[in-house]
């Protein structure tokens, strides 16, 4: 992990220059602060926050062949776990967050959140990105909006998660494909778990 990976997990902290771009501040009815995003990660009106996770976990790689004859890192999913914060200390999980089938896509693969309580579950579909470096911290994975595409009740019912319409990414650290370990035939399958930590927003529509 690097300092500045460290330093988020144990303060929840990234202090962003937004120089001259445009910010959009999101809408909270909830109390909870987003920080401005870039004007393409906005969400669309009508949808407010209404949950806040930090995550803390790893990005997924594996060696692949590309169809030039060489080899790349291919993105696998994520593994992580989102943790209510207090005083910059996790202190309750509120979700899981991993690579899901989406019953509602005839199981196709998605980032997948899952309820730490009720087992209420959605999945994400990436509408946006962005790596404005006047937002997103050298050497991080992008910012992202995404749209959900699946929900699912908990097997007693549950549907906390299942009102969400929209989820960010934001304040990331760490998480991008290592720059060794993929650079020859003979390291197709290898796999890298790169740690990483994160602010997701859940979003509802307004009532």
């Amino acid at each position: 992990m690097t300092k500045q990976l460290l330093h988020l997990i144990s303060a929840s902290i990234i202090v962003l220059s937004l120089g001259t771009s445009i910010a959009v501040a999101q809408p909270t009815t909830s109390g909870i602060e987003v920080p401005p995003v870039p004007e393409n990660l906005a969400v669309p009106p009508g949808h407010s926050v209404y949950l806040k996770g930090q995550g803390i976990g790893t990005q997924n790689y594996i060696c692949m062949p590309t169809t030039n004859g060489g080899v790349t890192w291919k993105f696998l999913g994520p593994q992580a776990t989102l943790f209510q914060m207090f005083k910059g200390e996790a202190r309750q999980q509120i979700t899981t967050h991993f690579l899901a089938a989406n019953p509602a896509e005839n199981g196709l693969a998605r980032p997948s959140w899952q309820h730490s309580m009720d087992s209420s579950q959605v999945w994400g579909e990436v509408l946006r990105a962005s790596s404005d470096p006047n937002y997103v911290e050298a050497g991080a994975i992008p910012w992202l909006l995404l749209r959900v595409a699946g929900a699912q009740l908990g097997p007693v019912g549950g549907a906390y998660l299942t009102q969400t319409t929209f989820i960010h990414r934001l304040n990331t650290s760490g998480g991008i494909a290592p720059s060794t370990g993929c650079s020859e035939t003979a390291n197709i399958g290898a796999m890298a778990l790169v740690p990483y930590a994160t602010d997701y927003f859940f979003y509802r529509a307004e009532r």
